[in-house]
């Protein structure tokens, strides 16, 4: 599961997103707008692509030395794989709309999605061997303070949170909204751990990085 998380996590998403809208539409349990429209079908396929990337970048990673817990890294995974299906799929009772259903909001969705796709790959080409989907230190771990880490400490969770944002603009539903609440919970809760990984790691290098740079929203944290 660590390798393939990414790409595990959209393959769920969409078989089971997919079951629920099938057998929904076919009770008439779930009215006509279950299924994907056509700004929703070009946001899931960034996220697609996103993670296709990924599962090949992962292939770049350092044999781990010291690494966070087999249940800590699940509670994660299982956290991120709900947020992520209720972000993509209407939920009964979390359609109702806070933004309206405007191509300019769709296509400045996208945009944005885009952009933090732009930035995620860029931060995962400055971490190198580094990465990892768990929280660990790797053997011969560096603390990478080049490209988008000379100013914030984790710009690939800026990233996602900043594509979550993409595609709930897109969505305009409220399920997207709860979406993004979940994931800011999930990453705020991992950022904590790998802050304290790296804290151990580096002592006087990582306090005198934190006292530079935000840890993962430039202006709030």
């Amino acid at each position: 599961m660590k390798g393939l998380y990414p790409v595990a996590r959209i393959a769920v998403a969409a078989v089971i997103g997919g079951c629920i809208g099938a057998f929904g539409r076919k009770l008439h349990l779930l009215p006509r707008w279950s299924g994907f429209p056509a700004p929703m079908l070009a946001s899931l396929g960034l996220w697609v692509a996103f993670s296709v990337y990924w599962s090949v970048a992962s292939k770049d990673k350092a044999p781990t030395r010291t690494g966070e817990s087999i249940p800590s890294r699940q509670v994660h995974v299982i956290i991120v794989n709900a947020a992520l299906l209720i972000l993509l799929f209407p939920i009964p009772g979390l359609t109702r709309r806070f933004l309206p259903d405007a191509r300019s909001l769709h296509a400045a969705g996208l945009l944005i999605q885009i952009g933090f796709l732009g930035l995620a790959v860029s931060a995962r080409r400055h971490l190198g061997s580094n990465w990892s989907g768990e929280v660990r230190i790797a053997r011969g771990h560096e603390l990478i303070r080049s490209g988008p880490y000379a100013y914030v400490r984790h710009p690939i969770y800026t990233a996602l949170v900043g594509m979550y944002i993409g595609t709930a603009i897109v969505s305009g539903q409220i399920h997207a909204l709860v979406a993004l609440a979940i994931t800011l919970l999930a990453y705020w809760r991992k950022i904590r751990l790998e802050e304290r990984a790296l804290a151990d790691a580096f002592p006087g290098d990582h306090e005198r990085y934190r006292s530079e740079t935000w840890a993962w929203i430039p202006g709030v944290y």
